[in-house]
C-alpha cells in the first residue's frame, strides 16, 4: 500500500458512516438493503477503507449479498484483488481471485493468524462475505495485533524480534495444500523458480514430495500508520495447536519432520507448547467476535488485525478476497528474510 494511498485513506472523513464501536464485537456499519451493492461499494469505498484504517476492521450488515457474482462485483470495487500463492490449505476458486474460506475441518478451530504473513507479498486487506451463516458457531473472530504485541512478555518479544520465526512445510499430496495449490503449478522448474525468488529454501523428497523452509519477521510496522504489530502465523501453524489425536496420527504416519507445517524460532530452536498456549491465550484476551448473518460483508486490515475461524455445525459459505498487495520490505521487518 503506497504512502500516497495511505494519505488518501486517512484523509477521508468517516463521520458520514455511522460506525458503531461495540465492546467485545467488531465495529459495525448497519446499512439499508440496496438493489446494486456494487454501486454502493463504489460510492462508499474511500470512507469504508478509511474506517478500516481507523478501526482495524469493519462489519457491514444489511447489504443482503446474495450470490457469488454480486460478491465478486463488490470486492472488485473495494480493492485490487490478488492471486493467492503459498496457501496452507486448499480453497475452492469461484472466479478470478475470489475464493472460498480455507477447507478446514468444521470441528477444528482455526487459530488467529495474519493471511500469508509468511510470504514476501501479502494482502493489506482481507474481504469476507457471508452467503450462508451456519446455525451454530463459525464466527470469524478478530484480534488487534498491536494489543497482542503489548501483552507479550518482553523476553519472548525480544527473542522473536532478534531471530524472527521459521516456517517448515511438507507437501506430500495427501495432507494440506498440494504443490499446485501453493505455487500455482506442479512443474518443478516453476516451483524452484518461485522459491528462489521468494527466499524459500527447498528440498525435493522421495516420491515427489517437497519440503521448504522460510524465515520471516514476527514483528512489522504498519505501512500506513507506522504502528508496530505482531504479524505472523507462529501459533496457528505450530504442531502444538493441532489437536492431540490428529497430531499423534500425523507424527505416526509422517514422522516429526514430515508434518504438513510447523513453526520454530528463526534460528531453528523449537517452540514449545507453553509458548503456543501463551500466544493463544493472549489472542483470546484481545479478541472480538460476532456471529455471521447471511448477506454480511466484512473488511479486515490484515496487518493490524488477526483473524481466525471458530468451530461450526451446518452449512457455512464465506467467500474471501485478498486485496491491495503490500511487500514485507515496506513494513520494516526486524530481521533479514532468508529461506531457512
Amino acid at each position: 500500500m503506497s504512502s500516497s494511498f495511505a494519505t488518501q485513506l486517512t484523509s477521508v472523513p468517516t463521520s458520514a458512516l455511522d460506525v458503531q464501536v461495540r465492546p467485545g464485537k467488531p465495529p459495525l456499519l448497519q446499512v439499508g438493503a440496496t438493489e446494486d451493492a456494487s454501486r454502493w461499494a463504489s460510492e462508499h469505498r474511500d470512507a469504508l477503507r478509511a474506517a478500516v484504517v481507523e478501526q482495524g476492521a469493519l462489519l457491514v450488515r444489511g447489504l443482503g449479498l446474495r450470490d457469488v457474482a454480486e460478491v465478486a462485483a463488490v470486492f472488485r470495487q473495494l480493492g485490487h484483488l490478488m492471486t493467492e500463492r503459498e496457501a496452507f490449505a486448499a480453497r475452492q476458486r469461484y472466479a478470478d481471485d475470489l475464493y472460498s474460506s480455507s477447507k478446514w475441518p468444521p470441528s477444528q478451530p482455526m487459530c488467529m493468524h495474519h493471511e500469508l504473513s509468511y510470504a514476501l507479498e501479502f494482502p493489506s486487506t482481507m474481504l469476507f462475505a457471508c452467503l450462508a451463516a451456519p446455525p451454530e458457531g463459525g464466527a470469524t473472530p478478530l484480534a488487534d495485533a498491536a494489543s497482542v504485541l503489548q501483552a507479550l512478555p518482553s523476553e519472548l518479544l525480544d527473542r522473536f524480534e532478534r531471530v524472527g520465526w521459521l516456517l517448515i512445510r511438507n507437501y506430500n499430496g495427501e495432507i494440506g495444500a498440494s504443490i499446485a495449490d501453493a505455487f500455482g503449478s506442479d512443474d518443478r522448474r516453476a516451483v524452484e523458480s518461485y522459491c528462489q525468488a521468494n527466499a524459500i529454501r527447498f528440498e525435493w523428497q522421495q516420491g515427489g514430495g517437497l519440503r521448504t523452509w522460510q524465515r520471516r519477521s514476527a514483528i512489522v510496522r504498519h505501512p500506513c500508520t507506522g504502528q508496530r504489530c505482531w504479524f505472523n502465523q507462529i501459533a496457528f501453524l505450530n504442531k502444538w495447536t493441532i489437536e492431540a489425536e490428529v497430531r499423534e496420527y500425523l507424527v505416526d504416519i509422517y514422522g516429526e519432520d514430515g508434518l504438513p507445517f510447523n513453526t520454530h524460532f528463526g534460528n531453528g530452536d523449537p517452540i514449545g507448547p507453553d509458548i503456543v498456549q501463551l500466544l493463544n491465550e493472549i489472542y483470546e484476551a484481545n479478541t472480538t467476535r460476532d456471529r455471521w448473518q447471511s448477506g454480511d460483508l466484512m473488511l479486515v486490515d490484515n496487518i493490524r488485525t488477526a483473524h481466525g475461524r471458530e468451530r461450526f455445525k451446518g452449512l457455512r459459505e464465506v467467500l474471501v478476497g485478498m486485496a491491495d498487495a503490500v511487500s514485507l520490505a515496506d513494513c520494516s521487518p526486524t530481521i533479514e528474510v532468508i529461506g531457512g
